[in-house]
Protein backbone atom coordinates (compact mmCIF):
# COMPACT_ATOMS: atom_id res chain seq x y z
CA UNK A 1 0.00 0.00 0.00
CA UNK A 2 1.00 3.64 -0.98
CA UNK A 3 2.62 4.99 2.85
CA UNK A 4 0.49 7.97 4.13
CA UNK A 5 1.42 10.61 6.80
CA UNK A 6 -0.16 13.98 7.95
CA UNK A 7 2.21 16.18 6.46
CA UNK A 8 1.17 14.50 2.74
CA UNK A 9 -2.40 13.70 3.60
CA UNK A 10 -2.73 17.51 4.14
CA UNK A 11 -1.04 19.06 1.25
CA UNK A 12 -2.78 16.52 -0.73
CA UNK A 13 -6.36 17.38 0.68
CA UNK A 14 -5.66 21.63 0.34
CA UNK A 15 -4.20 21.44 -2.80
CA UNK A 16 -6.73 19.71 -4.50
CA UNK A 17 -9.19 21.65 -2.84
CA UNK A 18 -8.14 25.11 -3.58
CA UNK A 19 -7.50 23.98 -7.31
CA UNK A 20 -10.47 22.56 -7.62
CA UNK A 21 -12.46 25.67 -5.98
CA UNK A 22 -10.52 27.87 -8.42
CA UNK A 23 -11.18 25.98 -11.31
CA UNK A 24 -15.12 25.35 -10.68
CA UNK A 25 -15.48 29.33 -9.29
CA UNK A 26 -13.71 30.23 -12.87
CA UNK A 27 -16.09 27.77 -15.11
CA UNK A 28 -19.38 28.93 -12.88
CA UNK A 29 -18.74 33.04 -14.27
CA UNK A 30 -17.83 31.92 -17.47
CA UNK A 31 -21.11 29.53 -17.48
CA UNK A 32 -23.43 30.32 -14.77
CA UNK A 33 -26.53 27.69 -14.95
CA UNK A 34 -28.77 30.03 -13.01
CA UNK A 35 -28.73 34.02 -12.38
CA UNK A 36 -27.90 35.03 -9.18
CA UNK A 37 -30.65 36.15 -6.60
CA UNK A 38 -28.20 37.49 -4.54
CA UNK A 39 -24.45 38.88 -5.14
CA UNK A 40 -21.45 36.60 -4.32
CA UNK A 41 -20.33 39.55 -1.93
CA UNK A 42 -23.63 38.78 -0.06
CA UNK A 43 -23.11 35.18 0.46
CA UNK A 44 -19.20 34.11 -0.16
CA UNK A 45 -17.89 35.87 3.19
CA UNK A 46 -20.22 33.71 5.47
CA UNK A 47 -19.97 30.60 3.42
CA UNK A 48 -16.31 30.99 3.44
CA UNK A 49 -15.70 31.75 6.70
CA UNK A 50 -18.28 29.05 7.80
CA UNK A 51 -16.21 26.30 6.42
CA UNK A 52 -13.14 27.94 8.39
CA UNK A 53 -15.08 27.83 11.23
CA UNK A 54 -15.79 24.17 10.70
CA UNK A 55 -12.40 23.13 10.31
CA UNK A 56 -11.08 25.07 13.19
CA UNK A 57 -13.38 23.62 15.21
CA UNK A 58 -13.00 19.99 13.92
CA UNK A 59 -9.31 20.27 14.14
CA UNK A 60 -9.60 21.29 17.96
CA UNK A 61 -12.34 18.79 19.13
CA UNK A 62 -11.37 15.55 16.99
CA UNK A 63 -7.73 14.10 18.02
CA UNK A 64 -7.61 12.57 14.54
CA UNK A 65 -8.36 12.14 10.98
CA UNK A 66 -10.09 9.34 9.36
CA UNK A 67 -6.88 8.86 7.85
CA UNK A 68 -4.61 8.71 10.76
CA UNK A 69 -7.41 6.50 12.59
CA UNK A 70 -6.71 4.04 9.62
CA UNK A 71 -3.33 3.71 9.69
CA UNK A 72 -4.05 2.85 13.81
CA UNK A 73 -6.55 0.44 12.78
CA UNK A 74 -3.85 -1.51 10.14
CA UNK A 75 -1.48 -1.40 12.83
CA UNK A 76 -3.54 -3.16 15.72
CA UNK A 77 -5.27 -5.10 12.90
CA UNK A 78 -8.94 -3.52 14.02
CA UNK A 79 -11.62 -3.78 11.29
CA UNK A 80 -13.16 -5.94 8.87
CA UNK A 81 -10.55 -5.59 5.88
CA UNK A 82 -7.88 -5.82 8.43
CA UNK A 83 -8.82 -9.08 8.93
CA UNK A 84 -9.04 -10.53 5.12
CA UNK A 85 -6.30 -10.78 2.43
CA UNK A 86 -7.92 -8.88 -0.72
CA UNK A 87 -5.18 -7.52 -3.63
CA UNK A 88 -4.64 -3.64 -2.49
CA UNK A 89 -6.72 -2.54 -5.47
CA UNK A 90 -10.03 -4.91 -4.98
CA UNK A 91 -10.08 -3.64 -1.14
CA UNK A 92 -9.45 0.07 -1.90
CA UNK A 93 -12.32 0.10 -4.63
CA UNK A 94 -14.24 -1.60 -2.04
CA UNK A 95 -13.76 0.74 0.40
CA UNK A 96 -14.33 3.66 -1.33
CA UNK A 97 -17.43 2.16 -2.13
CA UNK A 98 -18.42 1.25 1.38
CA UNK A 99 -17.68 4.68 2.76
CA UNK A 100 -19.63 6.43 -0.18
CA UNK A 101 -22.62 4.26 1.00
CA UNK A 102 -22.03 5.34 4.36
CA UNK A 103 -22.05 8.68 4.27
CA UNK A 104 -25.38 8.37 1.36
CA UNK A 105 -27.30 6.70 4.67
CA UNK A 106 -25.57 9.41 6.81
CA UNK A 107 -27.04 12.32 4.62
CA UNK A 108 -30.49 10.74 4.65
CA UNK A 109 -30.41 10.27 8.79
CA UNK A 110 -29.58 14.07 8.92
CA UNK A 111 -32.86 14.47 6.89
CA UNK A 112 -34.97 12.80 9.20
CA UNK A 113 -33.98 13.05 12.49
CA UNK A 114 -35.05 16.80 13.56
CA UNK A 115 -32.04 17.59 15.71
CA UNK A 116 -29.57 16.36 13.30
CA UNK A 117 -31.72 18.34 10.72
CA UNK A 118 -31.37 21.68 12.72
CA UNK A 119 -27.55 21.47 12.38
CA UNK A 120 -27.79 20.83 8.66
CA UNK A 121 -30.49 22.82 7.32
CA UNK A 122 -27.97 25.67 7.66
CA UNK A 123 -26.78 24.22 4.46
CA UNK A 124 -30.00 24.36 2.70
CA UNK A 125 -30.73 27.48 2.91
CA UNK A 126 -28.57 29.15 1.03
CA UNK A 127 -31.35 30.60 -1.59
CA UNK A 128 -28.22 30.24 -4.28
CA UNK A 129 -26.01 27.27 -5.17
CA UNK A 130 -22.53 27.32 -6.36
CA UNK A 131 -19.12 26.26 -5.00
CA UNK A 132 -19.08 27.96 -1.86
CA UNK A 133 -22.06 26.00 -0.83
CA UNK A 134 -20.11 22.95 -1.10
CA UNK A 135 -18.16 24.47 2.07
CA UNK A 136 -21.29 25.86 3.61
CA UNK A 137 -22.00 23.35 6.80
CA UNK A 138 -22.14 24.04 10.65
CA UNK A 139 -19.37 23.18 12.90
CA UNK A 140 -21.98 21.05 15.36
CA UNK A 141 -22.63 19.00 11.61
CA UNK A 142 -19.11 18.36 10.58
CA UNK A 143 -18.17 17.13 13.85
CA UNK A 144 -21.12 14.49 14.08
CA UNK A 145 -20.03 13.59 10.55
CA UNK A 146 -16.54 13.47 11.75
CA UNK A 147 -17.88 11.11 14.52
CA UNK A 148 -19.95 8.88 12.42
CA UNK A 149 -16.89 8.40 9.64
CA UNK A 150 -14.25 7.95 12.34
CA UNK A 151 -16.96 5.26 12.99
CA UNK A 152 -17.13 3.60 10.24
CA UNK A 153 -13.41 3.70 9.34
CA UNK A 154 -13.11 2.09 12.85
CA UNK A 155 -15.33 -0.87 11.80
CA UNK A 156 -14.07 -1.38 8.01
CA UNK A 157 -10.43 -0.96 8.71
CA UNK A 158 -10.00 0.12 5.06
CA UNK A 159 -6.44 1.27 4.02
CA UNK A 160 -4.91 4.72 4.81
CA UNK A 161 -4.84 5.47 0.84
CA UNK A 162 -8.91 4.38 0.99
CA UNK A 163 -9.43 7.01 3.46
CA UNK A 164 -7.36 9.41 2.06
CA UNK A 165 -8.73 8.77 -1.53
CA UNK A 166 -12.32 9.00 -0.41
CA UNK A 167 -11.88 11.70 1.17
CA UNK A 168 -10.52 14.10 -1.67
CA UNK A 169 -13.00 12.33 -3.85
CA UNK A 170 -15.80 13.82 -1.08
CA UNK A 171 -13.87 17.33 -1.16
CA UNK A 172 -14.09 17.48 -5.06
CA UNK A 173 -17.81 16.18 -5.57
CA UNK A 174 -18.77 18.48 -3.10
CA UNK A 175 -17.35 21.13 -4.78
CA UNK A 176 -18.09 19.81 -8.28
CA UNK A 177 -21.87 19.35 -7.84
CA UNK A 178 -22.75 22.62 -5.92
CA UNK A 179 -21.51 24.30 -9.11
CA UNK A 180 -23.51 26.62 -10.48
CA UNK A 181 -22.16 25.17 -13.68
CA UNK A 182 -24.24 25.11 -16.88
CA UNK A 183 -22.99 21.20 -18.43
CA UNK A 184 -24.58 20.29 -21.89
CA UNK A 185 -27.65 18.23 -21.63
CA UNK A 186 -25.79 14.86 -23.22
CA UNK A 187 -22.45 15.68 -21.19
CA UNK A 188 -24.80 15.59 -17.91
CA UNK A 189 -26.30 12.71 -19.27
CA UNK A 190 -23.11 10.46 -19.44
CA UNK A 191 -21.69 12.06 -16.49
CA UNK A 192 -24.53 11.32 -13.95
CA UNK A 193 -23.79 7.30 -14.80
CA UNK A 194 -21.26 7.53 -12.34
CA UNK A 195 -21.12 10.53 -10.47
CA UNK A 196 -23.43 13.19 -8.80
CA UNK A 197 -23.66 16.29 -11.51
CA UNK A 198 -24.14 19.71 -10.74
CA UNK A 199 -27.77 19.17 -12.32
CA UNK A 200 -28.43 16.06 -10.34
CA UNK A 201 -27.99 17.54 -7.08
CA UNK A 202 -29.64 20.82 -7.51
CA UNK A 203 -32.90 18.99 -7.47
CA UNK A 204 -32.48 17.87 -3.54
CA UNK A 205 -31.83 21.78 -2.66
CA UNK A 206 -35.26 22.58 -3.76
CA UNK A 207 -37.75 24.36 -2.00
CA UNK A 208 -40.06 21.87 -2.60
CA UNK A 209 -39.85 19.47 0.69
CA UNK A 210 -40.08 16.62 -1.95
CA UNK A 211 -37.57 17.41 -4.30
CA UNK A 212 -35.36 18.00 -1.22
CA UNK A 213 -35.75 14.64 0.26
CA UNK A 214 -34.45 12.87 -3.03
CA UNK A 215 -30.67 12.96 -4.57
CA UNK A 216 -28.65 12.53 -1.47
CA UNK A 217 -25.53 10.87 -2.79
CA UNK A 218 -22.40 13.17 -3.20
CA UNK A 219 -19.77 11.24 -4.74
CA UNK A 220 -21.68 8.40 -6.76
CA UNK A 221 -25.67 8.38 -7.97
CA UNK A 222 -25.86 4.79 -7.96
CA UNK A 223 -27.25 4.87 -4.37
CA UNK A 224 -30.18 6.50 -5.24
CA UNK A 225 -30.86 4.42 -8.36
CA UNK A 226 -30.69 1.75 -6.18
CA UNK A 227 -32.61 2.90 -2.90
CA UNK A 228 -35.45 4.69 -4.98
CA UNK A 229 -34.59 8.37 -4.10
CA UNK A 230 -33.34 9.68 -7.26
CA UNK A 231 -34.98 11.92 -8.99
CA UNK A 232 -33.81 13.52 -12.87
CA UNK A 233 -35.06 16.76 -13.15
CA UNK A 234 -37.13 19.39 -10.13
CA UNK A 235 -40.53 19.88 -11.52
CA UNK A 236 -40.48 23.42 -12.47
CA UNK A 237 -37.05 23.09 -14.15
CA UNK A 238 -34.09 24.35 -12.74
CA UNK A 239 -34.84 27.81 -14.46
CA UNK A 240 -38.21 27.42 -12.57
CA UNK A 241 -37.20 25.90 -9.23
CA UNK A 242 -36.85 27.72 -5.79
CA UNK A 243 -33.81 27.28 -4.26
CA UNK A 244 -33.66 27.02 -0.29
CA UNK A 245 -35.60 26.91 2.73
CA UNK A 246 -38.68 28.81 4.10
CA UNK A 247 -38.19 30.98 6.78
CA UNK A 248 -34.34 31.88 6.19
CA UNK A 249 -34.44 34.01 2.96
CA UNK A 250 -33.80 36.76 3.92
CA UNK A 251 -30.16 38.43 2.99
CA UNK A 252 -29.52 38.90 6.40
CA UNK A 253 -29.74 35.43 6.95
CA UNK A 254 -26.99 34.81 5.05
CA UNK A 255 -24.72 36.58 7.25
CA UNK A 256 -22.27 34.65 9.11
CA UNK A 257 -23.84 35.17 13.09
CA UNK A 258 -27.11 34.46 11.00
CA UNK A 259 -25.77 31.27 10.15
CA UNK A 260 -23.96 29.81 13.04
CA UNK A 261 -27.11 30.93 15.02
CA UNK A 262 -29.63 29.07 12.91
CA UNK A 263 -29.38 25.91 14.23
CA UNK A 264 -31.42 27.44 17.79
CA UNK A 265 -33.91 29.20 16.03
CA UNK A 266 -37.22 27.01 15.52
CA UNK A 267 -38.41 25.77 12.22
CA UNK A 268 -40.81 28.22 9.99
CA UNK A 269 -43.78 27.13 9.43
CA UNK A 270 -44.20 25.56 5.31
CA UNK A 271 -45.12 28.23 3.32
CA UNK A 272 -48.14 27.45 0.90
CA UNK A 273 -47.17 25.92 -2.78
CA UNK A 274 -45.60 29.03 -5.11
CA UNK A 275 -47.30 30.11 -7.83
CA UNK A 276 -44.30 30.07 -10.14
CA UNK A 277 -40.54 30.24 -9.68
CA UNK A 278 -38.58 32.66 -8.18
CA UNK A 279 -37.62 35.37 -10.52
CA UNK A 280 -34.18 35.60 -10.71
CA UNK A 281 -31.90 38.73 -10.25
CA UNK A 282 -28.48 38.82 -12.53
Amino acid sequence: MIPIDAASETALRLGCFAGLFVLLAALETAWPRRSRSLARAARWPANLGMSLASQLVVRLLVPLTAAALAIEAASRGWGLLNRVDLPGWTEIALAVLVLDFAIYWQHRLFHVVPALWRLHRMHHADVDLDVTTGVRFHPASILVSAAIKLGVVLLLGPAPVAVLLFEVLLNATSLFNHANLALPVRLDRVLRLGVVTPDMHRVHHSLDAAERNCNFGFNFPWWDRLLGTYRAQPARGHDGMTLGLPGFRDAADQRFLRLFGQPLRGEPPPPAPPAGGERQRS
